[in-house]
């Protein structure tokens, strides 16, 4: 069993930055296949980025791509999602989550442990 544990989120204004921060249980963190999402009201939860355990290898959705970075601690068992140029369409609950072995990084269906969320939101 993982337990993720988001935080950093809060209310900022247009342009502002944010870090987020999943502190993740596990002794084989190291491994996991972490991404973060996010969901809006009224609309379904959305892939935000994501790293590979190993290499690091990162993916982002084209909406974030050169403004948000995702990067991990392993030592710390974190994972983190730093966010610039924020924009009002950012808002959102976002979640960290562990993906299965087998499956996308882009789809939220393989993800098998997620945390509580942790709430967004940038006024313009």
């Amino acid at each position: 069993q993982v337990q993720l544990v988001e935080s950093g989120g809060g209310l900022v204004q247009a342009g502002d930055s944010l870090r987020l921060s999943c502190a993740a249980s596990g002794r084989t963190f190291s491994t996991f296949r972490m991404g973060w999402f996010r969901q809006a009201p009224g609309k379904e939860r959305e892939f935000v980025a994501a790293i590979s355990g190993g290499t690091g290898t990162t993916y982002y959705a084209d909406s974030v791509k050169g403004r948000f970075t995702i990067s991990r601690d392993n030592a710390e068992n974190t994972v983190y999602l730093e966010m610039n140029s924020l924009k009002p369409e950012d808002t959102a609950v976002y979640y960290c989550a562990v993906r299965d072995p087998r499956g996308s990084y882009y789809n939220a269906n393989d993800y098998n442990y997620w945390g509580q969320g942790t709430q967004v939101t940038v006024s313009s």
